[in-house]
C-alpha cells in the first residue's frame, strides 16, 4: 500500500505505474482518492477550528458567568452545542471518508522497481541466468506419477475418495524422500544464518489483507466457516504477520526467518496435463524464508535470497534458471520478483519451483511494522519472501533429474544423511 502523501505529491508517477502493470481500469482511482484526501484534510481543518472555537467560547462563558451576564452566557452555550453537533457530523464523515481512502489505497498497486521489465503477463518474463547443464537422457523419462507408482510411492485414487481431486497419499520411500527434502532444506537455511520457525497455520483476516491483495486472497485462501480464520497459503503470511503492530529497534535488523508449514490453496480453474499429479494441488508442504530489514538493505537481501534457492537445488543435482517477472506478472504489493525454475528432462523445458519477492514497505505499511532508529526516527520496514523448496512440485524435478536408466533414483550426497544413508531408491 502506498503512502497517501506520495500519491498526493506524485499522481502522474502513480498513474504511469498503473499503466506499466496494464491495469488501466484502476487509473480513475487515483483522482478519486485524491478528491477524498482533499475532503479529509478539509474536515480535519474544520474540526480543529471548531475545537479551538469551543475553547475560546468556554472562556467567554466563564467570564460572563463571573460578571453575572447569564443571558449572554446562555447564548454562548447554544453556540457551543451547535458547534458540538457540527463536530459530531464531521467526525462521522471523516471516518467514512478515511474508510473509502483505505479501500482504494489497498487496490492501487505498489510502485515497481525501475529494473523490472515491462510486459503484460508471464509470457513476457525474462530469463536471467542458468545454473547447471540441462540434460535429456537417451532413455525415457516417464510422467512423475508413473515414476512414483513404480515405487508404490503415491496413491491418488484413495486420496480422491477421501478428500477429492488435488490431494494425494505419499507412501514408502517417496514419502520419506519428501520429508528428507524438507529436513535438509531446514538445516540448509539454518546453516545460512536464518532462525528456524514453525508458525501458526491459520491467520486472521487483518493479517491476510496485510500480506496480499484482495484478488489474491479470493483466488487462494480457504476460510474457516464461522471463524475469523483462514488456512495459510504459504507460511510467509503468518511469518510476516508475526511482526504486526510492532516497533522494531533498528539495531535488531535484519530479522531472517526460515519456516516449515503445510500450505492450503484453492487453485481455481482448469489445468493441463502437466499440472496434474502433484504439480498443482490444494495441500502441500514448504520451507520458506522471510526477511524484515531496513529499506536500504532490501535489494541486497533480494539477491541473497534467490541465490539461496539456486544453491539448494544445485546441491541436489537439479539444473535451474532464474526468470525475472515482468510488470504485468507482478502481484500488486510487489516491487520486484523472480521465479526459480527447475529443468524437466521429460518436458525438455523449465518449470516454476519457487518465487522470490521484494515487497518494499507495502506489507509493513498495512500491518504497522515500523522501525525505530537510534536517533528516534521511525519508519516502515521492508519485507521480502522466498521459497526454499516445496517438495511435492520439487519432487517432480528431483525424480526426473535423478532417474537412472535402470529405473532407480539416485540420492545426491547432500540428501543421503536424511535418507538413512541410502544412495539410491530401487
Amino acid at each position: 500500500m502506498l503512502d497517501i502523501k506520495f500519491v498526493r505529491s506524485n499522481p502522474d508517477a502513480v498513474k504511469e505505474n498503473i499503466k506499466k502493470k496494464f491495469q488501466d481500469e484502476k487509473l480513475p482511482l487515483v483522482d478519486e482518492v485524491l478528491e477524498l484526501d482533499k475532503r479529509n484534510r478539509e474536515i480535519k481543518q474544520e474540526v480543529e477550528a471548531l475545537r479551538a472555537d469551543k475553547n475560546k467560547i468556554s472562556k467567554q462563558i466563564g467570564a460572563c458567568m463571573a460578571q453575572g451576564k447569564k443571558e449572554e452566557a446562555e447564548e454562548l452555550k447554544k453556540q457551543v452545542e451547535a458547534n458540538a453537533g457540527r463536530t459530531a457530523d464531521l467526525s462521522a464523515e471523516e471516518k467514512e471518508v478515511e474508510e473509502k481512502i483505505k479501500k482504494i489505497m489497498m487496490v492501487i498497486p505498489n510502485i515497481i522497481d525501475s529494473s523490472v521489465p515491462i510486459g503484460k503477463d508471464d509470457s513476457e518474463n525474462v530469463e536471467l541466468e542458468r545454473f547447471g547443464e540441462p540434460v535429456v537422457p537417451d532413455y525415457e523419462i516417464p510422467y512423475h506419477t508413473e515414476i512414483m507408482e513404480k515405487f508404490n510411492g503415491i496413491d491418488l485414487e484413495s486420496a480422491g475418495k477421501v478428500a477429492g481431486n488435488g490431494f494425494y497419499y505419499l507412501m514408502g520411500d517417496i514419502a520419506r524422500l519428501h520429508s528428507a527434502v524438507i529436513s535438509y532444506a531446514r538445516d540448509f537455511m539454518i546453516n545460512r544464518g536464518f532462525t528456524y520457525c514453525v508458525p501458526p497455520f491459520m491467520i486472521r483476516s487483518n493479517v491476510v489483507t496485510g500480506v496480499m491483495s484482495f484478488a489474491e486472497m479470493d483466488a487462494m485462501m480457504y476460510k474457516i466457516e464461522g471463524e475469523d480464520l483462514y488456512l495459510i497459503g504459504t507460511s510467509e503470511h503468518s511469518m510476516i504477520g508475526k511482526f504486526i503492530d510492532s516497533m522494531l529497534p533498528e539495531e535488531t535488523l535484519p530479522r531472517t526467518l526460515t519456516s516449515y508449514s503445510p500450505c492450503f490453496r484453492k487453485e481455481k480453474g482448469a489445468h493441463g496435463i502437466e499440472e496434474r499429479g502433484v504439480y498443482r494441488i490444494h495441500q502441500f508442504e514448504k520451507q520458506e524464508m522471510i526477511v524484515v530489514c531496513k529499506p536500504e538493505d532490501s535489494m541486497d537481501w533480494y539477491e541473497k535470497m534467490w541465490k539461496n534457492t539456486v544453491d539448494f537445488f544445485r546441491t541436489l543435482d537439479i539444473p535451474v534458471r532464474t526468470l525475472e517477472c515482468c510488470s504485468g506478472d507482478l502481484a500488486d504489493l510487489k516491487v520486484k520478483s523472480c521465479d526459480v525454475e527447475a529443468w524437466s528432462p521429460r518436458q525438455k523445458k523449465y518449470f516454476e519451483v519457487g518465487s522470490c519477492s521484494n515487497l518494499g514497505d507495502a506489507q509493513a505499511r498495512r500491518l504497522g511494522i515500523r522501525v525505530k532508529a537510534q536517533d528516534g526516527k521511525k519508519y516502515f520496514a521492508h519485507t521480502l519472501n522466498n521459497t526454499v523448496v516445496a517438495p511435492p512440485r520439487m519432487l517432480i524435478a528431483f525424480l526426473e533429474n535423478n532417474l537412472q536408466a535402470d529405473g532407480s533414483v539416485k540420492i545426491p550426497e547432500a540428501l543421503q544423511p536424511y535418507m538413512g544413508g541410502m544412495k539410491e531408491i530401487r
